[in-house]
């Protein structure tokens, strides 16, 4: 089974939620980094959610980012997300390891600290839209949840999850963000609150078998939900030889002399899938000579 995100509304469309099963391309970014379980698991909190909020988005070339900047020892987290809920994402410190928290689970805001979460969305405008908070918890759905009620004025609520083997291979992984349209009734609220307030953990749903149809039917269902679309979803890198030499030839025309002149050929790693590329002596001076620099150095 593929990882996928179903979008729903509720009471005559005074809720919208969505819902995600995410194992595949959190174990995909685990296999990629050579995470340890805490780090999978702040790593695959932040795709999932991001999986959700690139759906939220509607232009094709529309691009999510999410930012997490932390005093703990996991340093940050950057993920990205398209409009068809495809993720790439890295973690700075892969290999911290934590105890467990007081609950016994890992310990992702331990991990996290103190911070700031920044949400960054390129929708093709003169300037892209940029909003920051203050992290509350460090457990990234607490984070969200208050990211949206203070920056987007949306009342919502974020749930993720990432539950590991012992093998620190991914069992499951998912979430689900509900939100409120503006005008949403008292008594819509109200019974929305109770059902949330007695839900279980959304790995628990997950590992027990319940899929993302099955868990907005089990949140939404009393209030006539519409079930709206499916979405495919996965982890993506769309890195490229390209791409890598335009970021080599953003270090400067000094650096890059410099290196040939050492005779040094490089490798840069693509920080989202760690994938290597080569740049030979050759390779080096023709793209300097390309942008007009190698004869200023000789």
């Amino acid at each position: 089974m593929k990882d996928y995100i179903i979008r729903a509304t509720a009471a005559d469309n005074q809720i919208r939620g969505f819902a995600i099963t995410s194992k595949f391309l959190v174990e995909q970014a685990r296999i990629y980094h050579n995470t340890s379980p805490v780090a999978t698991a702040a790593l695959g909190r932040l795709l999932t959610a991001a999986s959700m909020m690139g759906v939220m988005m509607k232009g094709d070339k529309d691009v999510l980012t999410l930012r997490i900047r932390g005093n703990g020892p996991i340093g940050g987290i950057t993920v990205t997300a398209d409009s068809k809920g495809y993720v790439k994402g890295y973690v700075n410190e892969p290999c911290v390891i934590l105890p467990a928290n007081e609950k016994g689970k890992l310990d992702v805001g331990g991990a996290i600290g103190a911070g700031t979460l920044s949400v960054i969305k390129d929708m093709g405008l003169k300037e892209p839209y940029s909003g920051q908070i203050n992290l509350i918890s460090g457990e990234i759905a607490e984070d969200l949840t208050y990211y949206f009620a203070a920056s987007e004025q949306i009342p919502s609520t974020v749930a993720l999850g990432v539950l590991m083997n012992e093998t620190n291979t991914v069992r499951c992984a998912g979430g689900f963000i509900i939100q409120l349209m503006p005008d949403t009734s008292g008594e819509v609220i109200s019974g929305l609150e109770d059902k949330l307030a007695g839900i279980k953990p959304v790995t628990t749903m997950l590992n027990e078998g319940m899929e993302p149809e099955d868990i907005l039917t089990y949140l939404l269902g009393d209030m006539g939900i519409d079930f709206k679309e499916k979405t495919e979803c996965g982890y993506r890198c769309n890195c490229s030889y390209e791409r890598v030499e335009k970021a080599l030839i953003s270090v400067g025309r000094k650096e890059l002399a410099s290196m040939i002149e050492e005779g040094r050929p490089i490798e840069m790693s693509c920080s989202f899938c760690n994938k290597k590329y080569e740049f030979g002596i050759d390779k080096l001076t023709k793209i300097l000579t390309q942008y007009g620099g190698y004869h200023e150095r000789t």
